[in-house]
């Protein structure tokens, strides 16, 4: 597939777990990669089309057509834009059937419970648990 840099990851910057995992992936990426907090207090959701509630569901990315990933998908996207051979390599990897189907299995089992986590600074998601 075919990505239109820059690629936009929106992450919750208030959920420890979320905003660790960006800062390593910030301090490796290039211009093809922009980070977006949802959890800014300027961050305005409807700007791009969605509710703050879709947001913070998972991780979306957003490539420079304006075509939206969400999830495991926005993580491929994410590790195919990062200049290492190993990153492209996981994404071709997480695509393939079964470990595609279980991959998202998994992301959505972290993204419905990632509040209940511990984070690296102390505090926890501020992602409302709905179900």
């Amino acid at each position: 597939m075919k990505i239109n840099y820059p690629l936009t990851l929106f992450y919750d910057g208030a959920c420890g777990v979320c905003s660790t995992e960006i800062r390593y992936y910030r301090s490796i990426a290039d211009q093809r990669l922009k980070f977006v907090n949802i959890a800014s207090a300027d961050f305005d959701a409807e700007t791009f089309g969605k509710t703050i509630d879709e947001f913070q569901e998972k991780l979306h990315a957003r490539d420079a057509d304006g075509h939206y990933y969400s999830g495991v998908e926005a993580f491929r996207r994410l590790w195919e834009a990062l200049p290492s051979p190993f990153y492209p390599l996981l994404s071709s990897f997480v695509g393939l059937p079964g470990i595609h189907l279980s991959a998202r299995a998994g992301y959505a089992v972290f993204a419905r419970y990632r509040h209940l986590l511990p984070s690296s600074r102390a505090t926890s998601c501020q992602v409302f648990n709905k179900h």
